[in-house]
């Protein structure tokens, strides 16, 4: 799969440094591996929920929330947001995307 924006991803583990170690390997998954589903997806992330069209993972013990868009049909993945596990659940982040 083609991740779309790494950057976004260091600029998190730039304030969060405890998030660096699981979203690296969170992305270099994704870039390895190509799902065709969500179903297909669950095999190797089996906490990924899809939320109002949005895969949400569980990162580094459930302390971070990654929200991202998936297009499988064309191998893209959109990170729309990162967020504390705190952040998530106030769910202001369902309006800004």
């Amino acid at each position: 799969m083609h991740v779309i924006a790494k950057p976004l991803l260091v600029s998190f583990w730039s304030i969060y440094p405890n998030a660096k170690i699981p979203l690296t390997a969170w992305y270099k998954i994704m870039q390895r591996e190509c799902f065709s589903d969500i179903n297909n997806l669950r095999e190797t992330f089996a906490s990924a929920d899809y939320v109002d069209g949005l895969t949400v993972f569980n990162i580094g013990g459930n302390k971070y929330r990654l929200i991202v868009t998936i297009h499988y049909n064309r191998h893209k993945v959109y990170i729309r947001n990162i967020l504390t596990h705190e952040e998530y659940d106030r769910g202001d982040w369902k309006q800004k995307v």
